[in-house]
């Protein structure tokens, strides 16, 4: 009982470690063995974007083994077996057909000697899918009623130890005063983060998320900028944008987290003189920044000179360059939106 117990403390020390997710999942699965026996372990991250898993760690499998249970034919075999959803381990003898119907048992799992398993869809506490986890054997006789309970009981741990949200989670703690956040996709869309409410402005495809991922798409990792709030004039003043890339560990399918905190530091800009200030960091003349602001090019170089005033800044290029350092950049509105 106490080796038991201090085996699953273990377990939960390990799922708190720092390191890579890669690191965190091997040191799991080298835990968990003194807790569940197997003769081998698959640990597999959930595609975001639903496309299969991602291998993160194994125990005792071949290269062939772990390539094909990290393939279409598994991830097809989960979905047919429903071990994609929440519920206690399972085992090909609870299947209502022989094993050997699917074609990670007929052709990879059998032929490799392994005639038993355990399969345990993993998920953070909010329901969300972080990926599978398969205990194989080499014993023909089914896993003991003591053995499901105890590996279902240590399912929540393991999927905190693996969730890809925690490193973007400590990514978004760097920015200061973060109030909402969304996680892009790399196939257009964003899913939430856990810990930070949503925004009526961080919707997919809405014209923030679009600037968002045109300013981090250059292969820059960190990016800010302003957005005007409640429409181009900004009746709702300015809230701040800060794009970062997700880190290495981040699934595929992940590509940068984008965060809203409250905008600071403006150096007294009014919304139109950030306005300007926002075309003139996109290159603009003064007489394109006049017909895209339908008013006069006097009125432009008046802003203009408020705003180098501002800056402390004695030319325009210097001041397009503090803006682009500042984070004051507003972008121009796209032709489409």
């Amino acid at each position: 009982m106490r080796s038991r117990q201090a085996g699953e403390l273990l377990l939960a020390e390990t799922a708190d470690s720092a390191g890579t997710t890669s690191e965190r999942a091997q040191a799991l699965l080298q835990v968990l063995r003194r807790l569940v026996p197997f003769d081998g372990a698959w640990l597999a991250l959930a595609d975001p974007l639903g496309h299969g898993y991602h291998s993160l760690a194994s125990v005792d499998l071949d290269g062939p083994t772990v390539e094909f249970l990290s393939g279409p034919l598994m991830a097809r075999d989960i979905e047919v077996t429903g071990t994609d959803r929440a519920r206690p381990p399972l085992s090909p003898s609870d299947l209502p057909y022989p094993a050997e119907e699917l074609p990670t048992w007929a052709e990879c799992l059998i032929p490799s000697g392994i005639h038993e398993a355990l399969v345990l869809a993993l998920f953070a506490p909010a329901g969300r899918h972080v990926g599978c986890l398969a205990l194989l054997s080499g014993d023909r006789h089914p896993p003991s009623p003591v053995t499901r309970r105890r590996l279902g009981r240590l399912g929540p741990v393991l999927a905190h130890g693996i969730d890809p949200m925690r490193s973007l989670l400590t990514a978004a703690r760097l920015v200061r005063g973060a109030a909402a956040g969304v996680v892009l996709r790399a196939d257009g869309g964003c899913q939430a983060l856990p810990g930070l409410p949503a925004d009526a402005l961080l919707v997919p495809r809405s014209p923030v998320l679009a600037a968002a991922r045109e300013r981090i798409g250059d292969g820059h990792v960190y990016e800010s900028f302003l957005w005007p709030v409640g429409g181009s004039h900004a009746p709702g003043g300015h809230v701040r944008v800060t794009v970062l890339a997700a880190p290495e560990d981040a699934p595929p399918g992940l590509t940068a987290l984008a965060l809203l905190s409250p905008a600071t530091d403006l150096h007294g800009l009014t919304p139109r003189e950030l306005e300007v200030l926002g075309l003139l960091v996109e290159g603009c003349s003064n007489q394109e920044i006049a017909r895209t602001l339908v008013v006069a090019p006097r009125t432009v170089a008046a802003h203009l000179e408020h705003i180098l005033g501002k800056l402390g800044a004695p030319t325009r290029t210097l001041a397009a360059v503090r803006a682009e350092r500042g984070g004051l950049y507003v972008p121009a509105p796209r032709a489409d939106e």
